[in-house]
């Protein structure tokens, strides 16, 4: 039987052109590692920066399953460095998976390393703990739990509303576990506010702003669930714009303001503009025409994937093209029960939606999918989809931005391999180096 040695130095040998390093993490991201007892964090009492759950739990396992790690929560991220494929510094967000053949746990010299079928493969570095997340709020709520930061500090992640109104199997999207996800860190007795209130928000932020003396926080993304009729007496637009114009009013410039939101009216995304954001992220989850109305069910019948589209292009008049940079999921293309067969079936069709909006000025970008075992897709495919369709989606991503004359896309950080900080998917460290 092949290992997962021979299968990731088999693609790194067919695709040179892809950085050493994007192979790893995307076999990373897509079926996650396991961590030794001893790598595991003291979380918010501790050094290390703790995994926060900051909108999906992207882990193969239940909180119930994930023994240790449960309690001790893993680190954020990790940063790989240096092993026999001489990595450059690459920064991962951290899945769980207690079954991955990856795990992180120290050496014989006390090291902590990445460890790949028993063999180190890398030095790994941990977050440190940032000054704003040993500060609480007047009420006794952790930073962690109301501002999380990712992207080593990068970013500032405001899940506003941690629930999704598509609920139930004929709604949600069925590869997203944001609503088990709040359901079992209630069930845990963990805090996890579902709607977060302005103020509190504010208050978060002002104790990042005034403890991030590197400036290490560039931008911050407002997000949440669907809303498809209203919460606090609010419609989508409006229930996140607030938060954006709170934040801009407090602290005009000092963040790149950012919303995950559904595709909507023009009239709804002029709003949003209006409140103060400046990069709007209408995800568009996968291309295929059937694959959207089997996978994204309440998004196909609330607005429907040709409305979708055009509502995206609509967008790019108000935000400039540049500045709309719709997400999709990638790996859902191969999904069972209905996705495509082979990687080059599942490679062309992304390929098109690519040069769809490329061509058009708008670049995508994408989340590497996490099979979560408590979503239909993630049941049905407990290993993601094959590494090779990770490796080509790399290589064709690049191709087409090439093409179309665009370059990395704002509100990521810096580019390239050894510089991305963007953790949830390798294609800021695939792009150029942008300049110091």
């Amino acid at each position: 039987m092949t290992s997962r040695t021979d299968l990731v130095e088999e693609l790194m040998s067919r695709f040179p052109q892809v950085p050493r390093e994007a192979v790893i993490k995307e076999d990373l991201l897509r079926g996650g590692l396991a961590f030794d007892d001893a790598a595991l964090t003291d979380n918010e009492n501790g050094t290390v920066k703790p995994k926060s759950y900051f909108i999906f739990s992207f882990d193969h396992r239940t909180l119930p399953e994930l023994g240790t790690a449960a309690l001790r929560r893993p680190p954020e991220e990790i940063v790989l460095t240096g092993g026999p494929y001489e990595l450059r510094r690459t920064v991962v967000s951290v899945r769980i998976n207690p079954s991955s053949p990856y795990r992180v746990g120290t050496d014989g010299d006390g090291r902590l390393r990445l460890f790949l079928d028993g063999r180190p493969i890398a030095d790994v570095g941990l977050p440190p703990m940032p000054a704003y997340y040993r500060h609480t709020l007047a009420n006794g709520k952790s930073v962690m739990e109301v501002a999380p930061t990712i992207q080593w500090g990068y970013l500032i992640y405001l899940t506003a509303f941690r629930v999704c109104q598509y609920f139930g199997a004929k709604e949600e999207c069925q590869y997203c576990d944001i609503n088990h996800n709040w359901r079992q860190h209630k069930q845990a007795g963990r805090p996890y506010t579902g709607v977060k209130p302005v103020d509190e928000v504010l208050e978060a932020l002002e104790i990042i702003d005034r403890h991030d003396t590197d400036r290490a926080s560039q931008a911050y993304t407002l997000t949440g669930g669907s809303i498809t009729s209203q919460v606090d007496g609010l419609a989508e637009a409006d229930f996140y714009g607030r938060y954006a114009q709170a934040i801009e009013e407090r602290f005009p410039g000092r963040w790149i303001g950012k919303v995950v939101a559904q595709a909507l009216p023009r009239a709804d995304v002029q709003r949003f503009h209006d409140y103060g954001i400046r990069i709007y992220h209408p995800n568009y989850e996968v291309w295929d025409k059937r694959l959207f109305e089997l996978y994204c069910p309440g998004k196909e019948r609330y607005v429907g994937r040709e409305e979708w589209h055009r509502r995206i292009l609509d967008s790019a008049e108000v935000f400039g093209a540049g500045n709309v940079i719709p997400n999709f999921v990638a790996g859902i293309e191969m999904a069972a029960p209905h996705g495509f067969a082979s990687v080059s079936e599942a490679i062309d069709s992304t390929a098109t939606g690519l040069e769809y909006f490329m061509s058009r000025g708008i670049t995508p970008r994408f989340t590497t999918w996490c099979p979560e075992p408590t979503t239909p897709l993630g049941r049905a495919n407990p290993e993601g989809a094959p590494l090779e369709y990770h490796v080509r989606l790399l290589e064709v991503y690049r191709a087409t931005m090439d093409a179309n004359g665009l370059s990395s896309p704002p509100g990521y950080g810096p580019a390239g391999p050894g510089r991305a900080v963007f953790s949830v998917s390798s294609f800021m460290d695939t792009l150029p180096a942008t300049p110091s």
